[in-house]
């Protein structure tokens, strides 16, 4: 159960600094070769993870609840459905309740106040499983992914082709904190908030292809998000000529990598041919999902492990 340490949360990609990140990375390496070698790894024995869901998930879901369990622990699944949240009750009130009964909890909701304001009244970490503002355990996974193709993503250029969505704003935190220049293309009327954004470390294209110039990644998303149904055929017209295709990745560096976080939708916000080609690490990149937040619960529990480096 919890103990008197100060509660370390994850709520977006700026709470943590360079030399935590670099910490889990390095522990995700070794928690990821455990699994591939089948060696039992038990460190949260007893311990119990709760996964609130206002939103649906796939990847989310099945990473974080497997990932418990492969840690010895145990993940209960909550949603709106199962919950007292979905009949009203105060997110601060349940944010009490819920971190008197499990060590850890992962929150994937609307709107980033929420996750924050459940935070302020949690015993216990919480991490964002992904809000409409950000998404930063999908942007972990996708840097730990460069980091075991490409060695250190510290100076390189990363391309997004797409809306400002959650992904995109987690991006712009990391590009701070591991030091690596964002090339951004929107579309009109989807474009970056400034109000959200404190780096420099971007510059923004109108036109998708000339962002690709020189990228080693080039990472997009679906153009329309969960929630955004309504507004799919303007999205579909906003976004013409938007699509991450073999014309765009071969503007790009020769040895580039494309990312998408998934789900994809072939023939609109990438082509074929680049998500299924020779460039493309989008399984690696789902998989890492998986090992990378093995490596973050077992922090924010157990903080350090001496030696936990190798």
């Amino acid at each position: 159960m919890p103990t008197n340490k100060p509660i370390k949360h994850f709520l977006q990609f700026s709470d943590f600094t360079l030399a935590e990140f670099e910490y889990v990375i390095e522990r995700a390496k070794i928690i990821k070769r455990k699994f591939k070698n089948y060696e039992v790894y038990h460190p949260l024995i007893d311990r119990t993870l709760v996964m609130v869901f206002e939103k649906n998930s796939t990847r989310t879901r099945l990473s974080f609840e497997a990932g418990m369990h492969q840690l010895g622990g145990a993940a209960i699944y909550l949603n709106t459905r199962d919950s007292q949240l979905g009949r009203g009750e105060p997110v601060e009130d349940a944010g009490q309740v819920m971190s008197r009964m499990c060590d850890i909890i992962m929150v994937r909701t609307f709107g980033q106040d929420i996750i924050e304001r459940f935070a302020a009244h949690s015993r216990v970490p919480v991490i964002n499983g992904l809000t409409n503002e950000h998404h930063p355990c999908q942007v972990l996974a996708d840097i730990f992914t460069f980091v075991e193709h490409r060695g250190s993503i510290a100076g390189k250029i990363v391309t997004w082709v797409g809306d400002a969505n959650n992904m995109l704003y987690s991006w712009l935190q990391a590009a701070d904190v591991f030091g690596f220049h964002l090339n951004v293309a929107t579309p009109k009327g989807y474009d970056i908030d400034h109000s959200l954004v404190s780096t420099t470390r971007f510059t923004v294209f109108d036109n998708p292809s000339d962002a690709c110039q020189g990228a080693h990644l080039v990472n997009t998303d679906v153009w329309t998000s969960m929630g955004y149904e309504k507004e799919n055929a303007a999205r579909l017209a906003a976004f013409d000529g938007y699509i991450v295709d073999g014309a765009k990745m071969a503007r790009a560096a020769p040895d580039a990598l494309f990312m998408h976080c998934l789900p994809a939708h072939r023939g609109e916000e990438v082509a074929a041919e680049v998500i299924d080609g020779p460039q493309s690490v989008v399984w690696d990149e789902a998989e890492n999902r998986l090992h990378v937040q093995k490596a973050l619960i077992e922090y924010l529990l157990l903080g350090e492990i001496p030696g936990g480096a190798e």
